[in-house]
């Protein structure tokens, strides 16, 4: 072996079984060959995941619950390389001479991929200025810079992205934020990856490979990057709507599954060049975030043709500086030339068989070519056009989606079938998407999220025209909570000013993985069907990960802008049972709110008590009277009492049935005029004088405060919690009785003292200890389900209808209620959680 702090004279490599490929053998006995003396260990994919049992557990839930193959490949390398230390290669690597020089004297080596690979796509998208490969890595065993890849492998394995979850883009960026100390040796790529991947050099053309200075090359056999440049690897179900017309007749409408085109251009279909227009005038600015998103396109067989007649040559600096042939900028004098002639010039400068109008000023998501070319060649058409698109006003925060209209800057057409634009200096695209609709056969795609259309101040239309697309809109998202998490979605995949996107609340592991996607595809059911639009059900994250439902999304959001600035009509809900003990200290922080009196109504559902609590409310009702705007007080009984202690397993559905019924009975007693609803229990001990305004502003639907058994101490209501990233993978079935949910606590689950310190967090459930929900939504029918509704009851059922009708669920770590551990017990109380047997509590069965 090597000393004590080297690097250990041993090789790794892996396969999924003993049987490594034929085309491989040769390589892998190149390393065995060149290095007479050293031990060579193949690991199998069992080999990996035992070796994982039994030395680092605790990355198994993640380890298993990697989607890909790929990715477990890619994250055991890192901690054999911690663990044993020695030299990991792929199979797929040939050594050509050795590399024991190369190691000498150093504690952790990688090395660089080619330079040309950070101008792929997918790298551009991902902003990588350099690569480090994961696929020739040596190291010293217990080098603290694994201990750092170890932390970032838990927050990265959600990306969606191989590359970014477990793979090289992964690695340079744990290399980048590696702390002071750990930083490793890096190689030249001509070191041990001279060759660059097939996908570069169909896309950049063949270089010739000096092995001069190489010690290995890479070749690449197995990399997953090995795509058609034109189409690298898309996610899989995507499907539009669309219509068409021929000649401006009506012809077919449904859906199109773009993945079967897709999959002829993979399997060698012809992908032809889409020539992208843009005229631009001195707005570099602008001008270069076009670029940006041209850039980002998945599909690659595409150029883009700059009409630039304006006085300033920072953009002509700028695409010489990108060294992108694809790019080609022609600057004209600034001799007034209008619109339409500066169109037909980018027409005659174009050279592929289909052209793009690609404005300056707006924003295109990566996959709009790729979408719209597989639309046009799968219905034989002859353009294609967007039904509608994402319209945006950063400076207003004004979000939305358009009205349904043939928009003519989203066109894609074949160029022999483009007439001349008329020389207009504005509205010159118009009457050539209409000849182009009259004369041919046309396709409409409902996909909004493809094209943004951006009101910057210094459109070609001014501001009244923008106002009427916005008064059309057939979906807005309001200033608030909607509006950010829309913008940050748009943010994961177009390159907006930092400046235009609020600012987070919280890592993105808080925020479950369906509602990003979901965020991500804004045109999608968010408004009621038409003829030519027919909808599909979608599926929504749900409290339980194996459940999945159709998906019914409310018409439009509800406004909650104002209400957290000014004291709306709020009705506090309380049922009851067996609470004379408490309803002092109730009915005293009831007067303590610091909401307005006459804005504050109370009501009150008494049931199947053994106590005085029926005579106390009433002993209490003429002085709640004066005092708040509106009291009701209701008395139904809900029949007896479960037996046993109330949080045995057994008794779970009779109990929390019971309090379900009790509150919708209550809420439809009570509920008259207002416009919020505050459920509160009656033995909440202690709770803010400002609670309602620090729950209305969070400005949501539904929002949870956090309830615990002392200030600061550990969450009391564990119905209010967030699924884990891993919660999909586990086994819920085992924890299902009476036909609910029972889990144990923690089990796939996080509750808000895991999350303090973040303002806010997107929630999978809520309890009901106090909870705000805007009144609209029970009106709409948002009730607590008595029955098993996916396989949850009470609230926790609230929260997932909630979701089936577009809404989410909120909580506020840091607004706190206190609710002390104490006995208690009944359908009507929720007291007693917290002095349950530890290993009998029940997560969420509050």
């Amino acid at each position: 072996m090597a000393e004590k702090h080297g690097i250990p004279l041993l090789i790794h490599q892996t396969w999924k079984n003993t049987d490594v490929p034929h085309g491989w053998r040769e390589w892998s006995e190149s390393w065995r060959r060149r290095h007479p003396g050293w031990e060579y260990r193949l690991w199998t994919d069992a080999d990996n995941r035992g070796f994982l049992e039994e030395h680092y557990a605790w990355f198994l839930p993640v380890y298993d619950g990697y989607p890909e193959p790929i990715e477990r490949a890619d994250a055991i390398r890192y901690f054999l390389l911690d663990h044993f230390g020695g030299l990991y290669v792929d199979l797929d690597f040939e050594c050509l001479r050795p590399v024991t020089g190369l190691l000498a004297g150093k504690e952790l080596v990688l090395a660089l991929e080619p330079e040309e690979h950070t101008r792929l796509p997918w790298s551009r998208r991902n902003g990588m200025r350099r690569i480090v490969g994961n696929a020739f890595m040596a190291s010293r065993p217990g080098h603290p810079f694994w201990s750092h890849v170890h932390r970032r492998l838990v927050g990265a394995h959600t990306s969606p992205d191989p590359l970014a979850a477990t793979g090289p883009f992964f690695l340079t960026r744990a290399v980048d934020s590696a702390p002071e100390g750990c930083s490793p040796t890096l190689l030249a790529a001509d070191t041990v990856y001279p060759k660059p991947s097939p996908a570069a050099a169909e896309l950049f053309g063949s270089r010739p490979v000096d092995l001069d200075r190489a010690h290995a090359v890479h070749h690449w056999s197995g990399s997953w990057e090995r795509k058609d440049p034109g189409l690298p690897e898309p996610p899989t179900g995507r499907q539009v709507r669309f219509w068409t017309s021929q000649d401006l007749q009506p012809g077919a409408h449904g859906v199109i599954d773009l993945d079967a085109q897709r999959r002829r251009w993979a399997a060698g279909s012809a992908a032809p060049t889409v020539s992208c227009l843009m005229v631009t005038k001195d707005r570099p600015p602008l001008a270069e975030r076009a670029i940006r998103c041209f850039l980002a396109q998945t599909y690659t067989r595409a150029e883009l043709v700059v009409v630039d007649d304006g006085t300033d040559g920072a953009l002509e600096d700028h695409v010489r500086a990108l060294g992108d042939e694809r790019i080609r900028l022609h600057r004209l004098p600034p001799e007034g030339r209008t619109l339409g002639e500066l169109r037909n010039i980018a027409v005659d400068l174009a050279t592929g068989p289909y052209v793009c109008q690609w404005d300056d000023d707006d924003l295109y998501d990566p996959e709009r070519l790729e979408v719209q070319l597989a639309a046009v060649l799968a219905l034989d058409a002859t353009a294609c056009f967007l039904a509608r698109e994402r319209l945006w006003w950063p400076a207003r925060r004004k979000l939305g989606i358009s009205g349904v209209r043939v928009w003519e800057g989203s066109m894609l057409c074949a160029k022999e079938a483009l007439p001349r634009y008329p020389e207009l200096r504005r509205g010159e695209d118009s009457p050539v998407a209409e000849a182009v609709v009259r004369g041919g056969r046309t396709v409409s795609l409902d996909a909004p999220e493809l094209y943004t259309y951006v009101f910057h101040g210094a459109n070609t239309f001014d501001e009244p025209h923008f106002t009427s697309l916005f008064d059309a809109a057939t979906h807005l998202w309001p200033t608030g909570g909607a509006y950010a998490d829309q913008v940050r979605a748009m943010a994961a995949r177009l390159p907006l000013d930092p400046a235009d996107v609020p600012e987070g609340d919280g890592p993105e592991a808080d925020v479950p993985q369906a509602d990003v996607q979901e965020a991500e595809d804004p045109g999608k059911d968010t408004t009621e069907d038409t003829p030519e639009e027919t909808a599909e059900a979608t599926a929504e994250h749900t409290a339980d990960p194996s459940a999945r439902v159709p998906h019914t999304r409310r018409p439009a959001p509800v406004d909650v802008r104002a209400d957290a600035d000014e004291h709306p009509p709020l009705l506090v809900l309380t049922p009851v049972k067996d609470a004379t003990a408490f309803l002092p200290r109730y009915l005293d922080n009831l007067r303590a709110l610091d909401h307005p009196r006459d804005a504050l109504s109370v009501g009150l559902l008494e049931g199947d008590s053994r106590d005085s609590t029926w005579q106390a409310l009433q002993d209490a009702l003429p002085a709640l009277e004066a005092d708040f705007r509106r009291v009701t007080l209701v008395r139904r009984h809900f029949g007896p009492r479960p037996a046993g202690p109330r949080w045995e397993r057994g008794v779970q559905r009779q109990r929390r049935a019971a309090l379900a019924m009790a509150r919708n009975h209550l809420l439809s007693r009570a509920l008259a005029d207002e416009r919020w609803v505050l459920w509160l229990d009656v033995d909440v001990t202690d709770h803010p004088a400002d609670l309602v305004q620090r729950l209305l502003g969070a400005r949501e639907e539904i929002v949870a405060a956090h309830c615990v058994t002392e200030p600061g101490g550990p969450s009391f209501d564990l119905n209010t919690f967030v699924l884990r990233p891993d919660a999909g993978a586990l086994d819920w079935d085992r924890w299902l009785r009476d036909g609910i949910l029972q889990p144990p606590k923690g089990f796939g689950r996080r509750y808000l003292d895991e999350l303090r310190g973040h303002e806010r967090v997107r929630v999978d459930g809520v309890g009901g200890t106090a909870l705000l929900v805007h009144a609209d939504l029970h009106r709409d029918g948002l009730v607590f389900p008595a029955v098993p509704y996916r396989r949850l009851i009470e609230t926790e059922g609230l929260a997932a209808l909630a979701q089936d009708m577009g809404v989410a669920c909120w909580a506020l770590p840091g607004v706190e209620v206190v609710h002390p551990a104490h006995p208690g017990g009944g359908p009507l109380s929720q007291t007693g959680e917290a002095t349950a047997p530890a290993e009998a509590r029940v997560g969420g069965s509050r």
